[in-house]
């Protein structure tokens, strides 16, 4: 008997990598809400797709847009001017047909509102949201307007991730009885950078939790119990935690994110019969060392395409292409689920953000 697939297989997905770059419908003409790193990872991750037309860039700041326009090839570009903010301004721009928001956590609310009310479907980089209750006004909003939502957890789609839940699936390794996955780095103690900053959602829970936390989603599903601990800074945000998520079956799973340490980054997925352990980065593996009793272990290896990014940049032109509204793989009953799951966390922790007390 085999496991259930907690996270679903793209439909277009096929071991094949270089099939994901391939057109697969009319071209989709992307707004791109931010120039920071993250935004230069996924736009660069664009240029391979076949059907993707970069059409426009938002900053607050008229030098940072022009030079990430020309940098990429974006035919527009828009900046906070006159009291008005770029994000309007490219919302607002009937050629951009999706837009993909690359902002701080605490304004991916704000951000994703004014696209869905303008009629534009969005990517809105993880963590989803700052709190359950803004998810819930997010997926209303898309829904009420049948616009295509998606949270940018590029991670779910990568080989080495799909790889490993479908032998889990498989049965292979037997009964899922635990499961350990870690991410941390020594981030720059700069209190000014999102990364530390209150009001941009900052600490280790929702910029890096994500990432552990789908090991455990994609062999158990949702947890039934969960418990936490962390170290928080001066300023109130996580520095690391530990959680340990409880499930009826009796399995485990233990993780950590750490933003004053260096990890191996890594996860081992324990079964009654044998188990798999990631090699490479936690979110992106580049190879699975599988051990099924006590017989030799095999290692699968994989290469993915540039950084990642582009196979959830297919997933979301795919599902917009076939008029679809929301990722089987990247679903938003997930988003939702783990923003409830990471609001009980930060009341274990006593993380408390501006966002919070808003609407």
């Amino acid at each position: 008997m085999t496991e259930p697939r907690f996270i679903a297989k793209p439909d277009w997905y096929t071991s094949d990598a270089p099939q994901t770059l391939a057109a697969t419908g009319r071209p989709l003409r992307w707004g791109v809400v931010a120039t920071g790193s993250i935004a230069g990872t996924v736009t660069a991750e664009l240029t391979l797709l076949e059907d993707a037309v970069l059409q426009a860039v938002s900053s607050r700041s008229r030098p940072k847009a022009a030079d990430f326009a020309s940098r990429f090839g974006f035919a527009t570009h828009y900046y906070d001017d006159g009291g008005v903010p770029g994000y309007q301004r490219l919302v607002q721009d009937p050629e951009v047909d999706v837009v993909y928001i690359g902002t701080p956590h605490a304004q991916h609310f704000t951000v994703a509102q004014a696209a869905l009310e303008a009629g534009k479907h969005v990517l809105c980089e993880k963590a989803f949201t700052i709190n359950a209750r803004e998810a819930e006004e997010l997926i209303r909003l898309a829904k009420d307007r049948g616009l295509f939502l998606m949270e940018a957890v590029w991670a779910r789609f990568v080989p080495g991730m799909q790889r490993a839940f479908d032998i889990i699936a498989s049965g292979e390794i037997g009964q899922v009885q635990w499961v350990r996955a870690d991410l941390g780095f020594p981030a720059p103690n700069d209190p000014e950078a999102r990364i530390w900053a209150p009001k941009d959602g900052g600490g280790a829970l929702l910029d890096l939790t994500v990432y552990p936390l789908l090991w455990a989603w994609g062999a158990l599903g949702a947890p039934q119990s969960v418990s936490a601990t962390g170290s928080l800074t001066e300023l109130g945000v996580d520095s690391q935690n530990a959680i340990t998520l409880g499930y009826s079956s009796g399995a485990q799973a233990q993780l950590m994110s750490s933003l004053t340490a260096m990890g191996p980054r890594s996860a081992v997925v324990a079964g009654t019969n044998g188990f798999l352990q990631t090699m490479g980065t936690v979110n992106n593996p580049t190879a699975l060392t599988v051990q099924t009793g006590w017989q030799d272990s095999r290692v699968e290896t994989f290469e993915p395409i540039g950084r990642g990014y582009t196979y959830q940049l297919r997933e979301v032109t795919r599902c917009i292409q076939r008029g679809m509204t929301e990722s089987p793989t990247m679903p938003l009953a997930d988003s939702l689920a783990i923003m409830h799951l990471f609001d009980g966390i930060r009341a274990e922790l006593g993380v408390v953000y501006p966002n919070d007390s808003n609407r």
